[in-house]
């Protein structure tokens, strides 16, 4: 099965590696901190980091336990994809971040970031690579405060390696790994960041931008989807994402809505996609199919299987490719930057083929 990713290969080993606008956001992008040597706490004041000393020290509670962060962090560092958007987002550049190595571009990093970068202005994070799992010797050479995984599969043991380095926010409790929706992960680091009020506005400032594409884009409503791979070329065929995942997320909160095919067929509320057999494939009822593909070759040969043809979404013309990686990643990580850049580069496809299944 070649999917595409849920967050980056390693920080839980991927699950064995098995899935492949911030213009709008620049009242919360006006004020950074690149982790100030010195007098970290004046420097962040006058360039805007972390909030000031009242409120700490202060302890988050997440899904591998209670962290204390004895004062406004200065030097923040991210593990896993989308986190860097979040901090960024809330006006902090992280010293240390996750390479993108996969839907990145030519930085190893995302346009949505490096335009929010570009906005507030300041020095590119360090960036280590996460293939080979955590790198913890880079980690702890940007000397970070604190490090944050709120979108994350921290596994408890690599939670207890990297605290030995800085205190270290893993994911919301009651969470599965990689499952934190984004408005959750932004208020859980702007606690941690004491930015409670800029991480309130910014989800609505983001949900606004949501809303008001669903309004110019009346054919969602209503409209069932389904987010997948569908692959010829796989051992397993057909891979179909859980209301669990942020990419069914970003359907609904569009509009869009999951069939009852998805409900039924969900192994329980932990799993984020279940496999499903190619001579079942006329069981997909959804007007809306989704795929990650290599190129649009893969269109044509879906068509032309015998089996897969009879997906009801491939007999209407209704499925969707998506063959760029970026387009998967602002989903499937998403956050307040990939956000309103997937409204504007990857949603005018799905729309289109919702509007093709109303018609």
């Amino acid at each position: 099965m070649i999917n595409a990713p849920r967050s980056q290969p390693t920080v839980i080993g991927r699950r064995s590696a098995l899935l492949v606008g911030a213009g709008a956001l620049g009242a919360a992008l006006s004020a950074c901190s690149t982790g100030p040597s010195g007098d970290a706490e004046a420097a962040a004041s006058d360039r805007g980091g972390a909030a000031n000393s009242a409120g700490y020290p202060r302890t988050i509670t997440h899904a591998l336990g209670r962290t204390e962060i004895p004062a406004p962090p200065q030097r923040v560092a991210t593990v896993s994809w989308a986190n860097q958007d979040i901090v960024l987002a809330l006006g902090v550049i992280p010293v240390g971040v996750t390479r993108v190595d996969w839907g990145g571009n030519e930085n190893g990093s995302t346009d949505w970031f490096d335009a929010a970068l570009d906005e507030i202005g300041g020095d590119k994070p360090v960036q280590f690579s996460e293939t080979d799992g955590l790198d913890t010797e880079a980690i702890a050479e940007v000397q970070p405060n604190l490090i944050v995984g709120a979108y994350s599969g921290l596994t408890a043991e690599q939670y207890q390696e990297i605290s030995k380095i800085a205190p270290v926010i893993a994911y919301p409790e009651g969470d599965v790994p990689f499952g934190t929706a984004w408005q959750d992960a932004t208020t859980l680091v702007g606690e941690a960041l004491g930015k409670e009020k800029e991480a309130t506005a910014l989800i609505e400032e983001v949900e606004s931008a949501i809303a008001s594409a669903a309004q110019k884009h009346p054919e969602l409503a209503g409209t069932t989807a389904l987010y997948g791979t569908i692959d010829p070329a796989a051992a397993d065929q057909i891979s179909i994402f859980t209301a669990v995942d942020n990419r069914p997320r970003f359907l609904t909160e569009l509009g869009m809505e999951n069939p009852p095919f998805l409900e039924e067929n969900t192994p329980d509320d932990e799993t984020f996609f279940f496999t499903w057999s190619p001579e079942r494939a006329d069981e997909l009822d959804a007007d809306v199919i989704i795929t990650w593909a290599a190129d649009d070759n893969v269109g044509t040969t879906i068509a032309a299987d015998p089996l897969l043809k009879k997906i009801p979404a491939v007999q209407a013309g209704t499925l969707v490719l998506q063959t760029d990686p970026a387009q998967v990643l602002s989903i499937s990580t998403a956050s307040p930057l990939s956000i309103p850049w997937a409204l504007e580069h990857t949603l005018p496809a799905i729309a289109e083929a919702a509007a093709t299944a109303r018609s």
